[in-house]
């Protein structure tokens, strides 16, 4: 059994998971100081309502992929693969997107969620759908960013999703120690640590959809017979010729290459496309977070939560 398969989803949705347990946290101490324990109930119902509709998300995109996988459509094989390729991308532009947007938001958060608590306490007829919706919205679009993660990257069964709720549990936990039992934790080394991390798994993704891509193009050669068949050799379809292969050296299905495979989109055969993008990857997204990390944060909570 691989259980690498669950180190990624293991860091993704931990780091996911703690922004969100945030997010609640600070609700909590809000409603906490103004009184009104009878709202509580609504954070809940909106944190068990974001997980379910997540996991539905999740769920149907999983279905969208084994209903191509088994069509008997002429070409369903390439659509399976342009599918992951959609899903790859999406999955890269939300998760950069979310990374650098939260890191140059961190100093406003709280703030920013004491402000709309304060407003939705001020319309007592509004409030506690106010205050569903917030935990809503924030808790969905972690989750949703996770879904896309592991279906995008993995098709190895339960073992990511065991990762998966691995990273929830200790993010909850997390959330806990710090407003429940006022434990201090130094959050803002945790993002950075955690942010690098995350920069490091989604390169992979870059890598991973620009397999699927050419996988795409092989199968539509093998189906239409007119067209030459390509992928053969030492150059791909899509992905120009190849500057490595590794595979007698560091194979992508053996430990450790299958770890370096599963955490940050290692290749045993890398060709000239894929590292154009994976440094491309680098040098936009990449500069951009870390030109984010010179903002300074807000990320202490400082009410404890009876």
């Amino acid at each position: 059994m691989n259980w690498s398969a669950a180190l990624p989803t293991f860091l993704i949705t931990l780091r996911e998971g703690v922004e969100a347990a945030l997010v609640v946290g600070i609700v909590f101490a809000c409603l906490q100081q103004a009184e009104q324990k009878k709202l509580h109930r609504w954070v809940y119902l909106g944190v068990f309502s974001a997980a379910l509709a997540s996991f539905v998300v999740g769920l149907l995109l999983r279905l969208g992929i084994q209903g191509l996988q088994t069509s008997d459509l002429l070409y369903g094989p390439v659509f399976k693969q342009l599918f992951e390729v959609g899903l790859g991308v999406i999955a890269i532009a939300m998760l950069s997107w979310m990374l650098i947007w939260m890191t140059r938001q961190a100093r406003f958060l709280k703030a920013e969620i004491e402000g709309s608590v304060k407003s939705a306490l001020g319309d007592d007829s509004r409030a506690a759908w106010a205050i569903f919706s917030l935990i809503f919205i924030a808790v969905f679009r972690e989750g949703v960013e996770t879904a896309l993660f592991i279906v995008a990257k993995f098709q190895e069964g339960w073992i990511p999703v065991l990762g998966a709720m691995g990273g929830l549990t200790t993010a909850a936990l997390i959330g806990m120690l710090l407003f429940k039992w006022s434990i201090r934790i130094n959050l803002s080394q945790f993002f950075r640590v955690m942010g690098v991390f995350l920069l490091l798994i989604v390169s992979g993704l870059v890598i991973s959809a620009l397999r699927h891509l050419d996988a795409a193009a092989i199968a539509w050669s093998q189906i239409n017979s007119s067209v030459v068949e390509c992928g053969q050799g030492s150059t791909s379809c899509l992905l120009g010729p190849q500057i490595w292969d590794l595979s007698a050296i560091l194979p992508d299905r053996q430990f450790p290459g299958i770890l370096l495979k599963t955490l940050f989109g290692y290749t045993q055969k890398l060709y000239i496309v894929q590292a154009v993008g994976y440094l491309l990857f680098w040098a936009i997204v990449g500069s951009l977070y870390f030109r984010s990390l010179s903002q300074p944060t807000q990320l202490k909570p400082a009410t404890k939560l009876n």
